[in-house]
């Protein structure tokens, strides 16, 4: 069985091949191929991977490559994992958001617009090669922003079984496992859990909780409230929490408390950008000492915690039929009334050989429900953007996002954007 991940370059790439050592049993790889654009960076890491993969006892071959196709060709399960325009690129995201006084983060805002923009359309030309030469083979999109990229290839590459992956509902639920045990004893393992979580990528609130069948969300939301009470859990205010009943994820303060975090974009530099390419510097030097095969405790620090336990585990459900429930990013298909069955979210579905499956969903109120459809029909003219070069289109996406511009705003950070990333953008020409 070979996968195929595309930005095998990735300082990520190290937990992901731990994740599949550690599988090796039940998930029987033979070919790990890793392709990416920057050789260099690619030999250093694949380097890596493969000194990794030697201590392990070698469960499979690991192949590096520049060449896309040759990595797809064949492929039982593609992941992608890249950054069109590499750091750089994110980098410039932000300051784009600083300079016009909003948002200026990966995935939210102007700077998640403007990586969707670059994003999309190379997705678009993998779902194309994978139907050539890997057709029926699952692929699990790690990229940011991972719903919206998804809603793209839901939308125009319908024949890919495509799912968006995120870590943020498996690192919440290690969180509360973690929690729940101070309370009940190191006892509990995490593979009962059941998070209840809906909404768009980066946009969900989490509102049950069961480990085994039963249910302690009261306990889990109660200790949630408390910790925002005392200041332990930062970024929250007690009267929204309690108002929403829910835990929200975190990327929402960024509409919450949308001046607090201005505030402090004024404060850069480091942006977050800027501290990851630290963190990358380092992390590379470590990868090209010949003299390491492990991953260090530095990679925390990277982000994606749990990365490479979810992605261990979506494969090795699909391929090994286990009907487990996970929260991915799919088209819901009617699992949440009132919404249209087309749209992308970011909700629990059992994961089997014959696919991904959303689990029926309790709507949610117009509180959150008003914010989710917002966003997603921002997420919907962006899309149609990124295919199209419609500049109309984006014009559009700025003005629904309730994160963008005033109206009178729009056209001249459309034409900054357009400029600061003419590179990456040739629909747009």
């Amino acid at each position: 069985m070979k996968l195929a991940v595309i930005g095998g370059g990735s300082t990520y790439t190290p937990e992901l091949a731990g994740g599949l050592i550690a599988r090796a049993e039940s998930f029987p790889l033979r070919e790990l191929w890793l392709a990416d654009i920057d050789q260099t960076r690619l030999e250093v890491v694949g380097g890596f991977v493969a000194r990794m993969v030697e201590a392990a006892g070698a469960p499979f071959e690991v192949i590096l490559t520049v060449d896309r196709r040759a990595a797809l060709d064949g492929a039982a399960y593609v992941i992608t994992q890249m950054r069109v325009g590499q750091m750089a690129a994110r980098r410039a995201d932000e300051y784009l958001g600083r300079r016009h006084g909003l948002i200026g983060q990966e995935t939210t805002g102007v700077g998640g617009l403007a990586k969707a923009l670059r994003t999309i359309p190379v997705l678009l030309e993998i779902a194309a090669e994978m139907r050539a030469l890997a057709p029926g083979a699952p692929l699990f999109n790690f990229t940011n922003p991972a719903g919206l990229v998804t809603e793209a290839l839901a939308r125009h590459a319908p024949e890919i079984p495509a799912v968006g992956v995120c870590n943020v509902p498996i690192t919440t639920t290690m969180q509360i496992v973690e929690g729940l045990r101070s309370v009940f004893g190191e006892g509990i393992d995490p593979a009962g859990a059941a998070l209840d979580t809906l909404g768009l990528n980066h946009l969900t609130w989490h509102r049950g909780f069961r480990l085994d069948g039963q249910d302690l969300w009261p306990q889990v939301f109660a200790g949630f409230l408390e910790r925002v009470r005392s200041g332990a859990e930062e970024g929250w205010d007690p009267a929204t929490i309690e108002a929403l009943g829910m835990i929200p994820n975190y990327y929402l303060q960024y509409y919450y408390y949308p001046e607090r975090k201005l505030a402090e974009q004024l404060h850069w530099p480091p942006s977050r950008a800027e501290q990851v390419m630290e963190i990358e510097h380092e992390l590379l030097a470590y990868y090209d000492d010949a003299r390491h095969s492990t991953p260090p405790d530095l990679l925390m620090q990277r982000g994606g915690a749990y990365y490479s336990t979810l992605a261990a585990q979506l494969l090795d459900a699909h391929y090994n039929d286990r009907g487990e429930r996970h929260v991915i990013n799919v088209a819901h298909k009617g699992a949440v009334p009132g919404w249209p069955a087309d749209w992308v979210l970011e909700l629990p579905c059992r994961v089997d050989r014959a696919g991904f499956h959303p689990l029926p969903a309790e709507a949610l109120p117009p509180a959150q429900a008003g914010l989710a459809a917002a966003v997603k029909a921002y997420e919907l003219l962006a899309v149609q953007a990124a295919v199209t070069g419609d500049r109309q289109a984006l014009h559009l996406a700025l003005l629904a996002h309730p994160l963008g511009p005033s109206a009178d705003r729009i056209e001249p950070l459309v034409d900054d954007l357009l400029s600061t990333h003419r590179e990456h953008l040739p629909q747009f020409r």
